[in-house]
């Protein structure tokens, strides 16, 4: 036999040892320091010269109006879920998709834009707002009833605004104008 004689020809040993030595990560910023939220209310100061302002500090008075008109109280006594949250309370987070909207955002995979905005996580006292999974989680456990519940904070948010104004109205007219579809293709003349 060849290959006894020739030692070059021998098939080697495979040794299933670990060649490769896992190195820890190092830890990253966001794990290294756990800081408080800033506790942001409607007596909170605020101006519209001060340096290092956030984009979105024009939150700040939409928050306070929506504190002052007690949103809280009426979201939480209307709308009625037994689901426990352990990121944040229903009213925090029905809050942070309000004040998302309000800053333009339509799409919840775009609130990961504002989610460790000071002002946004100072107003609902938290480090930083969930993933776009837990919200769609949260949406996806509330009831259809709560569509209702909804409607029913709207028209009695929309009575406090109107009452904080100082605004009666003895009639009030409502113009709908139809929405136009863009047509594509050949259309009919």
């Amino acid at each position: 036999n060849s290959a006894a004689q020739n030692p070059k020809e021998v098939t080697q040993m495979v040794k299933r040892g670990n060649k490769h030595i896992h190195k820890t990560p190092a830890r990253q910023a966001s794990q290294a320091t756990q800081s408080e939220p800033n506790k942001i209310g409607a007596s909170t100061p605020y101006d519209f010269e001060g340096k290092n302002l956030t984009p979105y500090g024009g939150l700040l008075p939409v928050a306070t109006m929506l504190e002052k008109l007690g949103f809280q109280q009426l979201l939480e006594s209307t709308i009625t879920s037994k689901r426990v949250t352990r990121v944040m309370s229903l009213y925090e987070f029905c809050l942070g998709l309000v004040l998302g909207f309000y800053v333009g955002f339509q799409r919840l995979n775009q609130m990961r834009f504002i989610a460790r905005d000071s002002i946004l996580t100072g107003i609902l006292g938290v480090d930083r707002l969930p993933p776009q999974s837990t919200l769609w989680r949260f949406l996806a456990g509330l009831h259809l009833n709560v569509a209702g519940q909804i409607l029913k904070i709207q028209q009695a948010f929309r009575q406090r605004v109107w009452e904080a104004a100082n605004v009666k109205l003895e009639t009030v007219t409502l113009d709908t104008d139809t929405t136009v579809h863009t047509v594509y293709g050949k259309q009919m003349e």
